[in-house]
């Protein structure tokens, strides 16, 4: 059967996949997506969208627990896990059912297959009749990742989880162990913790979040404890016992190790590439560390090839695979885009209070040899967030001492998730202190926290 011809191959039907393929659409390139599982990629089958609609359940029955604090009165507050369940998982499907959508509305190829490279410029698919081949001088991976499982802590479905196990959880954990403070394990803790959970946090860095900026870290770590979490910091699991009805973990902390009894553990110990079986090591494409290498716009080094979201490393986020997609469907189409910068894209974290971040911690600005001046506003000096009844959190912003360039943001509480992406703007534009200043904002606003942020690093803040 001869070959099908295309302007671009898009293998892996993600967020950056399908994106990448839609704007090379729209820019009248014939495109194509292989996809061998469901389109909307981990993003919106098992990752942000569903654990989205499930820590809103959770947010809304830790608000009915407070209705008194509104003035408000209900009783016999409970919950249905399987019907939490099962309307993320209706907001899923109807995410995904969108993709298609799109895709067709755009005039994309989709073919429900597994991809590999064959040769230049070709893709061999396996589907259920058969193999097919495609051709185009221009081939995007974009086939995401999966969870990392570390030996003798790989999930069974069963005592065990991945985060794909916790989204259909088999029962609700009592005594839950969760390994790993990164995003995924954090937002999976603060969904359990809050219907009731006894749970244990394991961190083998010094701070959990360990990515954001420490101050914020420590801030959100009080707020954990405070709702009756366990974290242990500077701590490693270095065995499971896996019993009929309770998992023993083994865990060092200060060179001593203990073992401690749970009904369920979650790990959420980082991912790695999907990079097997694509043909990568035949066609020439660098492979380190599960990840494939690419420079600034996505190129692999091997002519026709690119590679975006997280099969091409950090930050695992699918609102960067998505702006890569575009970046490389305007390249193909001879364009000419400025690359994603990583300290640009904005990190969000949905646990309870909400966690988000954009540039250089302070940590980071002073090892980099600037001198700083820092800015904070909390929560409880923003008359909106007293009258929402959240007055835990923070806001921080780091500037450039010498020059007024607003070198990163960091927030822990409600919905700063939302108001990150003031700051994105600000960055993207090169705004500096003096816009920022100037900027009216709007009362009775959150957001009016930011602003006071800025004032407070020239010593200026006026609310508190």
């Amino acid at each position: 059967m001869a070959a099908k011809s295309y302007d671009i191959i898009v293998i892996g039907g993600g967020p950056g996949g399908y994106v990448c393929a839609i704007r090379a659409a729209q820019l009248g390139l014939r495109a194509v997506v292989v996809e061998r599982e469901h389109l909307g990629g981990i993003c919106l089958n098992w990752g942000c969208i569903p654990t989205k609609a499930m820590l809103r359940s959770a947010e809304v029955f830790h608000l009915m627990h407070r209705a008194g604090d509104f003035g408000l009165k209900a009783e016999g507050i409970g919950y249905d896990l399987d019907a939490v369940v099962k309307r993320s998982r209706g907001v899923a499907k109807q995410l995904t059912s969108g993709v298609g959508h799109l895709l067709k509305k755009n005039k994309v190829t989709v073919v429900m297959g597994e991809g590999r490279l064959a040769g230049k410029g070709r893709v061999a698919v396996t589907t259920d009749k058969g193999e097919e081949t495609l051709e185009a001088p221009a081939i995007v991976l974009a086939t995401g990742a999966r969870a990392r499982e570390l030996p003798g802590l790989e999930a069974d479905g069963d005592r065990v989880w991945t985060y794909k196990h916790a989204l259909q959880p088999r029962r609700m954990p009592k005594d839950l162990l969760v390994i790993g403070s990164g995003a995924i394990g954090i937002e999976f803790a603060s969904f359990f913790n809050t219907l009731g959970a006894t749970t244990t946090v394991v961190e083998v860095m010094d701070r959990i979040l360990p990515v954001e900026d420490a101050e914020i870290s420590a801030f959100a770590r009080k707020q954990f404890a405070r709702q009756g979490m366990t974290i242990l910091e500077k701590a490693t699991v270095k065995s499971l016992d896996r019993g009929k009805d309770k998992v023993t973990a083994h865990i060092e902390t200060g060179g001593k190790t203990e073992t401690r009894d749970f009904d369920t553990v979650i790990s959420a110990v980082g991912i790695v590439g999907n990079t097997e079986g694509l043909g990568l090591q035949e066609a020439g494409v660098r492979v380190e560390r599960s990840h494939v290498v690419t420079d600034d716009h996505c190129r692999t080094g091997v002519e026709g090839i690119w590679a975006i979201g997280d099969i091409a490393g950090a930050p695992w986020l699918a609102h960067k695979a998505s702006h890569e997609g575009v970046m490389v469907a305007e390249t193909v189409a001879g364009g000419h885009p400025h690359p994603v910068r990583p300290e640009a894209i904005a990190g969000c974290t949905y646990c309870h209070p909400q966690v988000a971040s954009v540039g250089l911690t302070e940590e980071k600005a002073k090892a980099a040899g600037r001198k700083v001046k820092v800015g904070r506003f909390p929560f409880i000096g923003n008359g909106k967030a007293i009258a929402l009844g959240e007055t835990e959190g923070m806001v921080k912003t780091v500037f450039d001492a010498e020059t007024g360039e607003l070198l990163g943001a960091h927030m822990v509480g409600a919905e700063v998730t939302e108001l990150i992406q003031g700051y994105v703007v600000a960055r993207t534009l090169e705004t500096t202190e003096a816009e920022l200043m100037q900027t009216v904002f709007p009362h009775p606003t959150l957001s009016e926290m930011m602003h006071e942020s800025v004032l407070d690093a020239w010593g200026r803040a006026l609310h508190f």
